[in-house]
């Protein structure tokens, strides 16, 4: 469903719910804040969880207005968690200094707050007014821009009736710890014996002795930035034939060399600029965007990219000085088959291995690998929703959210399975998969060192040297489901609407065709008789196949406005887009609309009932 932004904005008059959390508040030295402490002030409610990448590009889209408009506009985060792991409180306290989060937060491991506000996706973005209503709803990324103009109507409408406060918001910051690594994100063996280590909260490299605990040297200033001397959360670490490093410089959407030996640090790919759906996906590396790389591996004469930000695999060739996707369409979500038509969700952790290059993909919870014809393949995992602690044979067998493989000698991978606090091992000559080692604390990496393996434990704030174990540590099984709410549907007819308004001072980008987006599919894929596929409209008829019970809903959609001004020659133009996966369940008088907003405000009559 689109209008155009010449529409008068129509500002139901909703009361915002209560922000309520079980887990209390941070970033307000104690204080518990409610709605009223937050009359006069806009208040942006960021909706977000921090195992989702769409959710990090939110928090840094968010970082200018922040600071622009910090007497007027206060950012609560609500923390909505996905996985177990998540809902876990000293886990959100760790994710909070993190991805410097500097504004109050909520945790609310139950999701109530989540569904007061009828959330469906991470991230949501919910703007609030000084008198406490609801003026609207932003679900996914891109949304920046239209909301600090809806900020900038609001800050004079209401400094013109006497309802804006103007001053210091809540915000507390916590009290820094000393320590040698600060949440380090992946490490590499160099020549010299030495471990290269990204730092990735303090924004640097530092090179460790073998003792694991010495510094060497720091590489960075220390200061979020993009320049020789700057890094912005750097993760993945590969060395090169030459010695050298490429460093995957994540929340600067660039791939830097450095060099040991100089000590000179290069940007060899991306721009500084994220990459968004229509964007060049090959040519000569600084000239093409990226999008969150996570992590890097030297395979086939290649350095290839876990490219978390847009759930594909891409590749630098340094000879050539270009990059291009080498696997998924770009959809999140678990699909096997053809590199072109593979489905990645969130890939963070990569190693070669002769034939194969192994893959952890962290929001379907999979160990996958990709072989030199160019065919994806899963070894554990089944989809986005299912997770757990659970050894034996590879299809039985649950991870939770693993940032890092690596290859061990004897032709199996071990698995970071991160959000378990474990160390896994997957046996490819047995199909088995067994626990090395439990008691980590957020294992995002390890590397071989002789006959030990070295683990990233960035909860702790070190590097762990850890005996390759004959046997494994058995530990009891468990499985889980995200604890997100299915919809009931009816089953038969079911009429999808994606909800998206331009912005204020924006119109429907159509000089190039259909300015929208819209593709749908289902797990499993018997689940949906009729509609799935891609088509231009933001709604669909949908019907459900007879007998069906359960299952997910997977939609993507995407829109493109811009600047609705008759004498720009070249106007500003502006993509948002969001994938949702939503769970449905099949019952007696489930609802036959389901509404999803990517942009707008949800004034009641676009939804479903629920909510606000």
């Amino acid at each position: 469903m689109t209008s155009a932004a010449s529409t008068p904005r129509r500002r139901a008059r909703v009361r915002a719910p209560e922000l309520i959390g079980k887990g209390g508040w941070l970033n307000t030295g104690g204080t518990e804040l409610s709605l009223a402490d937050l009359r006069g002030k806009i208040v942006i409610a960021d909706f977000w969880t921090f195992c989702c990448i769409n959710c990090l590009h939110v928090l840094d889209e968010l970082r200018e207005l922040e600071e622009k408009h910090r007497d007027t506009v206060v950012i609560i985060g609500v923390h909505s968690p996905k996985f177990v792991h998540e809902a876990d409180h000293q886990a959100v306290v760790d994710a909070v200094e993190r991805y410097e989060v500097h504004h109050p937060v909520l945790d609310d491991p139950e999701l109530v707050t989540w569904k007061q506000y009828a959330v469906r996706a991470w991230p949501t973005l919910v703007v609030i007014d000084p008198e406490g209503y609801v003026v609207a709803q932003h679900a996914g990324e891109g949304h920046a821009h239209a909301i600090e103009r809806l900020v900038e109507e609001l800050e004079a409408e209401h400094e013109a009736k006497g309802t804006l406060r103007r001053g210091d918001g809540p915000y507390v910051a916590p009290e820094p710890e000393a320590t040698h690594l600060r949440f380090p994100g992946k490490a590499v063996v160099l020549g010299n014996g030495n471990f290269l280590v990204s730092d990735s909260t303090r924004h640097q490299l530092v090179e460790i002795a073998p003792d694991g605990e010495s510094v060497v040297r720091r590489i960075g200033s220390g200061e979020r930035g993009f320049g020789p001397e700057a890094f912005s959360e750097p993760q993945g670490l590969a060395l090169l034939p030459d010695g050298k490093v490429v460093v995957a410089d994540t929340v600067n959407h660039a791939l830097r060399v450095f060099d040991p030996e100089s000590g000179a640090v290069e940007t060899v790919a991306g721009t500084g600029r994220q990459w968004w759906q229509g964007s060049p996906t090959a040519g000569p590396a600084r000239e093409v965007d990226l999008s969150s790389p996570w992590d890097v591996a030297w395979w086939q004469d290649r350095v290839w990219i876990a490219m978390a930000g847009v759930h594909q695999l891409w590749t630098w060739d340094p000879a050539t000085g270009t990059v291009e996707a080498a696997a998924g369409t770009t959809n999140e979500g678990l699909v096997d088959g053809p590199a072109a038509e593979a489905w990645f969700a969130q890939p963070s952790g990569l190693a070669a291995a002769g034939d194969r290059l192994w893959i952890a993909d962290s929001e379907t919870s999979a160990l996958r690998w990709i072989d030199t014809e160019g065919t994806v393949h899963t070894a554990v995992g089944t989809g986005l929703f299912d997770f757990g602690h659970r050894d034996g044979a590879a299809g039985h067998a649950l991870l939770q959210h693993p940032l890092g493989v690596t290859a061990l000698p004897d032709g199996s991978v071990a698995v970071c399975d991160t959000y378990n606090h474990a160390l896994r091992r997957f046996d490819p000559a047995t199909g088995q998969v067994s626990t090395l080692a439990t008691d980590l604390r957020e294992p995002s990496d390890a590397v071989l060192d002789g006959e030990e393996i070295v683990v990233v434990e960035s909860a702790r704030h070190r590097l762990t040297r850890l005996r390759l174990p004959e046997e494994a540590v058995r530990v009891d099984a468990v499985a889980h489901r995200t604890q997100r709410a299915a919809t009931e549907v009816a089953g038969g007819a079911l009429r999808l609407d994606v909800v998206f308004r331009a912005p204020t001072g924006q119109k429907l980008d159509t000089r190039y065709g259909p300015s929208t987006r819209l593709l749908v599919s289902s797990t499993p894929p018997e689940l949906l008789a009729e509609g799935a596929g891609a088509g231009t409209d933001l709604f669909r008829e949908l019907r459900l196949a007879d007998g069906a019970g359960s299952g997910v809903l997977h939609v993507s959609a995407m829109a493109a406005s811009c600047d609705d001004d008759p004498e720009n020659e070249y106007p500003a133009c502006h993509v948002h887009q969001q994938d949702w996966g939503v769970p449905v369940t099949v019952a007696a008088g489930g609802v036959s609309r389901l509404a999803l907003v990517l942009a707008g405000m949800d004034d009641g009559d676009e939804g479903e009932g629920e909510g606000v």
